[in-house]
């Protein structure tokens, strides 16, 4: 486990931030609540209880979803939350992103963030924990990402039902004028059995919202679900397979523009020189607009339409300047190698001895391995896009993203206008995995619409310039090595893993006038924090100097990287060992009841250890990330037309399963974002420049190459894990592990195409 004088530290470095941005000013200012941003936008005969229900005088009840929507589900589960308790069924409610607002702030994103492992529940880890929960509100950020919307919603959402359920009661029992215990809510009504006097929550509405909100709120007892626990129909499938206009791609409005942007292809540099003047000319165009951000220097096109404006960005005249980094990709991962190797390192855990374990190690028990994984895009199926309208002193924005509130910032900031003046609508999204978490589509959205006179901009990224100006998943790059025992089993491991820090780039663009430094927890997610008890077992994180090239969070983020690096150095150890790398692991697992029960599960379903046909081969691999314990196991064959994967089984141990239908696809689509990464994807840079433009270069696995899936879903850990992310981490090293096992070929660089070829 971390010091505690690491996190100390690392809590120490968040407190800040929240004392440097104003919003740490007591225990009063934790327990006070944000105002309600529903009270001052409400329709006619609509009434609010709290930020989270709305319900009109027609008996409509809308459920405001404070995370975004972006294919996981979580409108559903969230909705599910509200209706469980205000006893409703679903398709009685309807789903509404929330507007930015602190009031939908997520106090789960920083929970885990100080440097403990999921299970511990020490005195220590818990006060810690508490804390972060504490800055969390302070901060008032409103995000989604690192698998927090389900467990953030879990007891808020459902209190903000059962609180407006028993205003509604109580409402009910002053105009009947009988005891709220005499009375029983169902069906979007209050009934009191006793007389038949019975009256819809819409009829009561207006009069239960002038009700002060229960002190205590008692939620019901899992025994009672009627909703949560079961799958559920999704409350968006209608709209997306009649294809409703939900998306930001979608934004229709009244005199609106169009417009792209032409952003340096190599970070972090201007133009040397440009001309304008003959794309200015090109049918369609209105202006050209030089654009200087925190995200890149370069240009933006407004036309009268998306076409003309690609055309024209494409017609700039224009010379870039040279690259601060190196200006290939075999430089750079040469830069991130080295820095694994003898770069100054962060000792992230540190259990035993490992340099005297090390020491006078026979060769023949030893091993010594480097891993390294590329730069890798988000590429979500929706292009960068947002819209943004600049009149009359306010500004509005239609944007799919995942930060709300920093971009009401960013936008209210570029336009020189009040916060209260600046309202941003979060529309669903075709993907995001991270991306849109990123401001830069914002941030040029507004620049433009202070160019539009008044008329709503939107503005659209080609694919091209979605692909080479992303902010990337870390390349990364690890050295590994082990000594095992007589019993075959690891006696010390050693692990260094190198990559650049994420969350210095990140606050380079989302602030900049702060100092930045610090700590990166994710270079070693899903390596430090792994329940596997070692006598002697050091994790150590090293930054490399990598400028200006852009990193940020991605699917899984660090457990993506070293999902792969430790599950296939553990399957290194094993073959060392002659163990069976299921069998180390249920030996190693002993102490983690959960992780062994995922282990003996997954390896029961996928019939771990029967004799394979010749040209079939299983690879295991196990990871816990976002408080879910996953395992995994994937079979292929070797056929004429390279290596095919047949099938995958995946345990996943998640606590509480609120919705398995949910769980089930994105346990399955988590998965097939690993395994397409790690057969196919990679970023790569020729001249200071990322070589991939498209889909042709940049492909995800396709339905055909999709391996069947099995999926069981466990409920013995006593806390909630997330599921977004979790399918992610092991995938890559299963399938990496199965390709050893039929090949002999030991592979310890990302994508695996570059050593063998997949049907």
């Amino acid at each position: 486990m971390a010091s505690i004088g690491k996190i100390a530290r690392r809590t120490f470095l968040i407190g800040a931030a929240a004392v440097a941005g104003g919003v740490a000013v007591g225990y009063y200012h934790y327990r006070k609540p944000y105002p309600n941003p529903l009270e001052g936008e409400l329709a006619d005969g609509e009434a609010t209880f709290n930020p989270y229900v709305k319900i009109d005088a027609d008996n409509t009840i809308t459920v405001i979803a404070p995370r975004a929507e972006m294919g996981q589900g979580i409108s559903t589960t969230l909705a599910a939350f509200v209706a469980e308790e205000l006893e409703v069924d679903l398709d009685q409610v309807k789903v509404e992103h929330g507007p930015a607002s602190y009031a939908y702030y997520n106090q789960k994103m920083l929970e885990e963030g100080a440097g403990f492992n999921f299970w511990d529940e020490s005195y220590a880890a818990e006060t810690v924990r508490s804390i972060m929960l504490g800055v969390g509100k302070m901060l008032g950020l409103q995000g989604t990402g690192g698998s927090t919307s389900t467990t953030d919603g879990f007891d808020r959402m459902r209190q903000a039902g059962a609180a407006a359920r028993m205003m509604l009661v109580e409402a009910a029992a002053r105009k009947f004028g009988v005891a709220a215990s005499e009375l029983t809510a169902e069906n979007a009504s209050v009934h009191h059995k006793a007389s038949g006097k019975s009256a819809t929550y819409g009829e009561l509405a207006a009069d239960a919202a002038k009700l002060d909100p229960p002190r205590d709120v008692v939620l019901k007892d899992r025994s009672q679900w009627k909703i949560l626990g079961k799958p559920q129909k999704r409350v968006d499938m209608l709209d997306k397979v009649t294809g409703a206009p939900i998306f930001g791609i979608d934004v229709r409005l009244p005199e609106m523009l169009y417009a792209t942007v032409r952003i340096s292809p190599v970070f972090g540099v201007k133009p040397v020189r440009s001309d304008t003047g003959a794309a200015a000319k090109m049918p369609g165009v209105v202006k050209i607009v030089p654009i200087d951000s925190v995200y890149g220097s370069g240009f933006g096109v407004i036309a009268e339409n998306t076409w003309a404006a690609f055309q024209a960005a494409e017609a700039i005249d224009v010379e870039w300047g040279k690259p601060a980094y190196p200006a290939d990709s075999d430089a750079i991962m040469k830069l991130i190698a080295d820095a694994a190797a003898q770069g100054d390192a962060t000792v992230e855990r540190d259990d035993g001895d490992v340099d005297a374990a090390f020491a006078g190690a026979p060769a023949d028990k030893m091993i010594e391995a480097d891993y390294s994984v590329p730069y890798l895009s988000h590429a979500p199926m929706e292009p960068m896009n947002c819209t943004a309208q600049l009149k009359d002193g306010e500004m509005h924005v239609w944007a799919p993203n995942q930060m709300p509130v920093l971009v009401r910032w960013f936008c209210a900031d570029i336009a020189g206008v009040p916060i209260d003046k600046t309202h941003v609508r979060t529309t669903s999204m075709g993907g995001a995995f991270g991306r849109r978490g990123e401001l830069d589509y914002a941030i040029y959205a507004a620049l433009l619409a202070k160019e539009t006179g008044g008329r709503p901009v939107k503005v659209t990224y080609t694919r091209e310039e979605d692909m080479r100006h992303d902010c990337y998943r870390p390349a990364s790059a690890g050295r590994f090595r082990a000594r095992v025992g007589d019993d075959g089993l690891p006696v010390a491991v050693d692990m260094r893993v190198a990559a650049q820090n994420m969350s210095v780039s990140l606050m380079s663009r989302w602030f900049p006038s702060l100092p930045g430094g610090g700590p990166d927890p994710s270079i070693t997610d899903g390596a430090r924090n792994q329940p596997y008890t070692i006598p002697n077992y050091r994790v150590a994180s090293v930054q490399a100097q990598v400028p200006a090239i852009p990193v940020s969070f991605w699917r899984s983020v660090g457990n993506s990287v070293n999902g792969f690096f430790h599950e296939s150095f553990m399957d290194e150890i094993a073959h060392l060992g002659k163990v069976d790398p299921v069998e180390m692991r249920r030996r190693l697992m002993a102490d983690f009841p959960a992780a062994l029960a995922v282990v003996n599960k997954v390896a029961e379903m996928s019939n771990w250890g029967e004799q394979l046909p010749s040209g079939a081969a299983k690879g295991f691999a196990f990871t816990l990330s976002f408080g879910s314990w996953v395992g995994q196991v994937v079979q292929i064959a070797d056929t004429p037309s390279g290596i095919r994967l047949e099938k995958m089984w995946i345990a996943a141990d998640v606590g509480t399963a609120i919705d398995p239908g949910i769980i089930e696809t994105q346990l399955t689509g988590g998965a097939i974002f690993g395994l397409s990464a790690a057969m196919g994807q990679q970023i790569t840079f020729r001249d200071g420049q990322v070589e991939q433009s498209n889909f042709h270069d940049f492909d995800a696995m396709r339905i055909w190459q999709a391996p069947r899936f099995e999926v069981a879903i466990l409920e013995n850990f006593h806390r909630m894990g997330g599921v977004g992310e979790v399918g992610t981490p092991p995938a890559a090293a299963a399938l990496a592990n199965a390709v050893f096992a039929l090949t002999g070929k030991r592979i310890r660089q990302l994508p695996l195409n570059r050593d063998v070829k997949f049907a």
